[in-house]
């Protein structure tokens, strides 16, 4: 009688880990399949509301931004005069000389320094007519195999998971304990 005591806390524990253990299992494959589609919505939503191609064009113009895209710029616009005018134009080659190419560059870089800007917001204009932010975001989503989709989200959040099974047995253990006392005080005479 003893032995059945001692195994209420540890069948509760058991039926608590294997009861989250197949209610997660549950969720991940066959809910969160079910569920992708409307999952993939509110994702895009999401990231419709808080995703804007104007901030996306406001970083790229920054000062911060420009002064890394110019120097990438300077060295095409060097190379350029420096070797692939010549070849497309040999007569023109034979009247510039490094200063004028310093001269030329210099201008070039100047006119680079507003046009890239106004290009960039341009161009990010017209983007943002054309991608909806949404749209494109639960398409990718829905794209996915479930099998991967529900895998990736468990990966994502193996930790909790675990916690979860684990607080099972936790609480089964705690249950059993219980159960154990209340037997045990019902039983004495």
């Amino acid at each position: 009688m003893n032995l059945f005591f001692l195994l209420l806390p540890v069948v509760g524990a058991l039926i608590g880990f294997f009861m989250n253990w197949m209610t997660i299992s549950f969720f991940f494959y066959r809910y969160l399949p079910k569920k992708q589609p409307a999952i993939a919505h509110k994702i895009g939503k999401l990231a419709a509301d808080n995703l804007s191609i104007s901030d996306l064009a406001k970083k790229l113009g920054d000062q911060e931004s420009m002064q890394k895209i110019l120097p990438v710029m300077e060295g095409h616009i060097d190379d350029f005069l420096r070797n692939r005018l010549g070849k497309a134009m040999p007569i023109i080659s034979m009247f510039i000389g490094d200063k004028t190419i310093n001269q030329l560059k210099a201008v070039f870089m100047k006119e680079l320094e507003t046009i890239v800007p106004a290009t960039i917001n341009s161009f990010m204009q017209n983007m943002e007519k054309d991608i909806d932010i949404e749209k494109t975001v639960s398409e990718k989503i829905t794209a996915i195999p479930s099998i991967d989709f529900s895998q990736r989200i468990k990966e994502a959040f193996s930790d909790p998971i675990k916690k979860v099974k684990l607080l099972g047995a936790l609480t089964g253990l705690i249950i059993g304990v219980v159960q154990m006392l209340i037997v045990l005080l019902v039983s004495k005479p």
